[in-house]
């Protein structure tokens, strides 16, 4: 708040102004993640066209922008990344994760979520996604995801076989 250099570590989320006595807490940013399924249970996956982990497999998602509920980002993130407008979005569980952005680990939770759409989508990828791909759940390889709490949430997705859910 004061412009001075002089931070300390007051525990371990937060630093203080020795100056001023401001506190800054590095908050987690919210984050999404889409296992978006057709009819036939195939898993709309992407490739990232970008860094972290650029041509490695990944979920349709990402931050949540300010003055949007997750499930508004979650939809945004969909719409952006494969053109499609879906509806129902279901909540399945989330992860902590940090995230390497410009040189700098942000600390995120996704809160990853089920999405069915019809078999007859066409999804286009756009925005961070370079490709879109379908893959039956029983194909689906977890190591192919090159970010980990991804990575994590499609193997607890496939593990608990959460595609059987209703």
């Amino acid at each position: 708040m004061c412009g001075s250099n002089h931070w300390v570590v007051n525990n371990f989320k937060s630093k203080r102004c020795e100056d001023c006595g401001f506190n800054y807490y590095a908050n987690p940013c919210a984050a999404t993640a889409a296992i978006i399924l057709n009819p036939r249970n195939e898993m709309l996956v992407v490739r990232r066209a970008k860094e972290p982990a650029k041509g490695t497999l990944d979920l349709v998602g990402g931050f949540v922008d300010m003055y949007e509920t997750i499930e508004e980002g979650m939809r945004r993130e969909i719409r952006e990344e494969t053109g499609l407008e879906v509806g129902e979005v279901t909540y399945l569980f989330s992860s902590p994760n940090q995230y390497l952005y410009s040189g700098m680990l942000i600390h995120t939770v996704d809160a990853d979520f089920l999405v069915r759409v019809p078999e007859d989508v066409n999804p286009q990828a756009a925005d961070d996604a370079a490709e879109c791909l379908w893959i039956h759940v029983g194909e689906v390889n977890p190591a192919d995801f090159g970010l980990t709490s991804i990575r994590h949430a499609v193997e607890r997705f496939l593990a608990e076989r959460l595609w059987e859910r209703r």
